[in-house]
């Protein structure tokens, strides 16, 4: 199995900078990048001659979107296959158009992990409640309810990270 090239958020937008029209986004990019993926999100201009109202913007924002997504999608796969090559990650794409985003795709990557009879138990509830097909549609419900929930935690705890990174990455003087 080859090694994942490391990669940070600024060269990835960099590249993708190169690689895409400049007509597409009207900012640079953003990236998110963990170990098997890397998702690429730009930002549409909102459509300007809507019908007064937020419903109506909702949907003119949802339509854009459609069209992007369906318009770009040849050179978009073209893209994201060398990204794919140079960072051995798979590339995702979303958009965001006035107050809506959408991911076009992203991946779900299987997770192995050990519970305990009462973690398990917790996931056949959830089954039986109709909650969840599978042990696993339930663990990753779980894994969203403490993800909005606990997002100012969650926030808090990925910047932690990111400083013990940093400390690592210095090394002693």
């Amino acid at each position: 199995m080859a090694v994942r090239p490391e990669c940070d958020e600024t060269e990835v937008v960099s590249w993708f900078a190169g690689q895409l029209p400049d007509d597409w986004f009207i900012e640079p990019v953003t990236a998110v990048i963990d170990r098997d993926e890397i998702l690429v999100t730009g930002r549409l201009p909102a459509p300007t001659s809507v019908p007064e109202g937020e419903e109506n913007a909702r949907i003119a924002a949802e339509s854009r979107i459609t069209s992007f997504r369906e318009t770009s999608r040849d050179q978009r796969v073209q893209i994201a296959r060398a990204a794919q090559t140079r960072w051995l990650r798979v590339i995702s794409w979303a958009v965001t158009c006035g107050k809506e985003t959408k991911p076009f795709k992203t991946t779900s990557v299987p997770v192995m992990t050990r519970l305990y009879m009462p973690e398990r138990q917790t996931l056949d509830t959830l089954i039986e409640a109709g909650v969840a097909r599978s042990r696993s549609e339930g663990l990753s419900w779980c894994v969203r309810q403490v993800q909005q929930h606990q997002s100012d935690w969650i926030e808090e705890l990925q910047d932690a990270v990111k400083t013990v990174e940093a400390i690592r990455a210095k090394g002693p003087s």
